[in-house]
């Protein structure tokens, strides 16, 4: 089985010095030191450059000096991507080029610029045609998108690589979303019960490609880093790098993908909503972000060497839309701190007028009045358990794994240690929504054998 892995690792600008040492200790230390003892590691990784400086300044710098290592070594290639996680397609190209142009900058202060501009990653795995014709002009050859990306009514085959109609030698590779899930799915469930769902794809001679965020392994699911391991090492896998695939199988077909995010789902086609968690039009607090972070690109496009240019790049970061769609994650300080940003871009340009600035105001109290009215009505738990009602109605039998009553009960107890370990630590709001959501997500997908 060829299988190429793609991880993703980021941190929000705004995320406090605590957590990113935190994440450090449990994720990605162990990520990268496990990898360097596994000679036939090959990957795909994308590190936003914010995330190289904030490791940087709170003493991760060995975490980037161990990637530097596996990509010299040629176990890693790194991606480009978008500096501060900026949701893509829904920004100017302008904003495009120079978030991107940004993320090459770092990258090549702390790799070198040996890391090849080969691969991209749109944060959220956000596609659209703007995205990837300015990912092409700025000499990229490939990008990552989710498989609900790939065009209605059409087979996707693995024994080929698809181009980009439109975007000669541009090519688009496919995360496969059901074996993603299963792997970030089996926190302490083994290489066994994972290779026995995947029986059927071992003998073949394809290739199969997935795509998961790096903190996952260690963080949200400790001890989920050894399974990840125990795969690379195992003799039936054959450990591939997204490139490596362009390599071995040169035959190639043209499509159209649809504009898409890795959590895109049907219906959002239907509705035509493919931006759904970052741009729902039913979300009032989403639809008052958007117009108050197009006012500060605005304003600032106006005199591009403004002081306020440097606090919009990172102003614009994803997060803080993610945190207000309430399906089901929910940060009311996300959202706030999103919103006090771009408003001091709007407040301290000196190019925006008196009825702009005005306008930010009323926006950000907006965001943040919304933001309050639905913790206190209980909308927010609403929309949380009806996104969760929906995700229990869409799988299917044959997507859930096969495990052991043993190993069943060791993913219980480990669910139960975390949320102990997150109320010991007075993190109630962490140990509620392990208790309630990733307790159905993670058990819904399991039948015991």
């Amino acid at each position: 089985m060829k299988w190429a892995n793609f991880l993703h690792i980021y941190q929000p600008p705004t995320q406090k010095p605590i957590w990113v040492k935190r994440i450090a200790d449990e994720s990605y230390r162990k990520i990268f030191n496990g990898l360097l003892e596994i000679p036939r590691a090959r990957l795909s990784l994308n590190i936003n450059s914010i995330l190289c400086e904030l490791l940087d300044q709170n003493g991760g710098i060995d975490v980037i000096k161990n990637i530097k290592k596996l990509v010299e070594r040629g176990n890693i290639e790194l991606t480009g991507s978008a500096k501060y996680h900026a949701f893509l397609p829904l920004l100017p190209e302008s904003e495009i080029e120079r978030q991107i142009l940004l993320n090459e900058e770092s990258l090549n202060k702390y790799f070198g610029r040996g890391w090849k501009k080969g691969g991209f990653f749109s944060p959220e795995m956000a596609y659209s045609k703007k995205v990837v014709e300015v990912a092409k002009r700025l000499g990229y050859k490939w990008i990552i998108i989710d498989e609900m990306a790939f065009p209605e009514g059409k087979e996707m085959r693995k024994d080929i690589v698809y181009e980009i109609n439109g975007l000669k030698d541009f090519c688009v590779f496919f995360r496969e979303r059901n074996l993603s899930f299963k792997i970030l799915s089996a926190s302490q469930i083994g290489v066994k019960s994972i290779l026995k769902s995947l029986e059927p794809s071992m003998n073949q001679k394809d290739y199969t490609i997935t795509g998961m965020d790096g903190e996952t392994f260690g963080h949200h699911r400790p001890g989920l880093e050894h399974l990840f391991f125990d795969l690379l090492k195992d003799s039936r896998i054959e450990p591939l790098m997204i490139s490596d695939v362009l390599d071995q199988f040169p035959k190639k077909e043209i499509i159209e993908p649809r504009d898409s995010t890795w959590a895109t789902m049907p219906n959002h086609f239907k509705t035509n909503q493919p931006f759904f968690r970052w741009k729902n039009k039913d979300n009032v607090i989403q639809l008052y972000q958007w117009e108050l972070a197009n006012l500060a690109i605005d304003v600032v496009k106006r005199n591009e060497k403004q002081k306020t240019r440097e606090l919009l790049d990172g102003a614009v970061h994803s997060d803080q839309f993610w945190w207000s769609s309430a399906r089901p994650w929910w940060s009311l300080e996300m959202i706030e701190r999103g919103a006090h940003d771009l408003r001091t871009v709007v407040n301290n340009s000196e190019t925006s007028t008196d009825a702009e600035k005005q306008r930010a105001e009323e926006l950000y109290k907006m965001i943040i009045y919304t933001g309050f009215e639905w913790q206190r009505s209980g909308l927010v738990d609403e929309i949380s358990r009806n996104e969760d009602e929906e995700i229990r109605e869409r799988l299917e039998e044959k997507e859930k794994l096969f495990v052991t009553k043993e190993e069943y009960q060791n993913m219980i107890s480990n669910l139960k240690e975390q949320m102990k370990t997150a109320a010991d630590s007075e993190e109630f709001h962490r140990a509620a929504m392990i208790n309630e959501t990733l307790t159905r997500r993670v058990i819904l997908r399991v039948r015991i054998f």
